[in-house]
């Protein structure tokens, strides 16, 4: 799988007339490009430079730096979630390998490129609540469900029966980490992979599934099916 290059540095432009819609999509895109590059404690004053204007056209559209990590937040992680991530995991029609297989493939696509993995560092440490928010909305999106498709693939009972344990969900966290470490060896660390990723998600996912095979059941106290 490719992934795109890191970007250059946001050049300086001469100041142009645009649409509010089209300046407000400048910001925000220039803005994911420079919090990336130079982390949260980046000064929308440099920013405003790079971009060829002025610091007050920046707070008219966003009246504070809070607003426009928001806006960040928003352009980078929900803009860019897929709301057919979802039917994946929960289309019982194909085995559950087939489908997280396909889930990770496609979320690493977008997942592990330069702004998703430099902001999300940036943001935890600073204290930003990028993180909190969107492992929040990770786990109800993803890894519950997928807790859910496994105790029906392995024939155990549901959470109606069996309620979810944070033992299960801890595992499929370990899947996550796996795969945005990639990420922060690409991003963070310049480090070279030296297998596909496609290569590694069928790896970490055929472990997952073998293990868990014998694990969960013991977790919730029951014998699969």
């Amino acid at each position: 799988m490719n992934t795109k290059s890191a970007p250059s540095p946001v050049p300086s432009a001469p100041r142009r007339r645009l649409k509010r819609e089209d300046r407000d999509r400048e910001i925000a895109q220039a803005a994911v490009a420079f919090f990336a590059e130079v982390g949260f404690d980046g000064d929308t004053r440099e920013l405003a430079r790079r971009m060829g204007v002025t610091q007050s056209l920046i707070f008219r559209y966003f009246p504070s730096k809070a607003a426009l990590i928001e806006r960040v937040y928003q352009e980078v992680y929900v803009g860019r979630w897929n709301s057919y991530w979802e039917s994946i995991i929960a289309d019982r029609s194909i085995s559950l390998q087939t489908r997280l297989l396909r889930f990770y493939k496609d979320y690493a696509r977008v997942a592990l490129t330069y702004d998703w993995v430099r902001i999300f560092m940036f943001s935890g440490l600073r204290g930003e609540n990028i993180n909190t928010r969107y492992l929040e909305f990770l786990r109800s999106r993803v890894l519950e469900p997928i807790a859910k498709e496994l105790r029906a693939e392995l024939g155990l009972p549901g959470f109606e029966e069996v309620p979810l344990t944070e033992e299960e969900v801890e595992l499929i966290w370990g899947i996550n980490a796996r795969v945005f470490y990639l990420g922060q060896r690409l991003w963070i660390f310049n480090a070279p992979l030296t297998l596909d990723i496609d290569e590694i998600i069928d790896q970490t996912i055929t472990s997952y599934l073998a293990g868990a095979k014998e694990t969960i059941p013991n977790l919730i106290g029951v014998s699969s099916h």
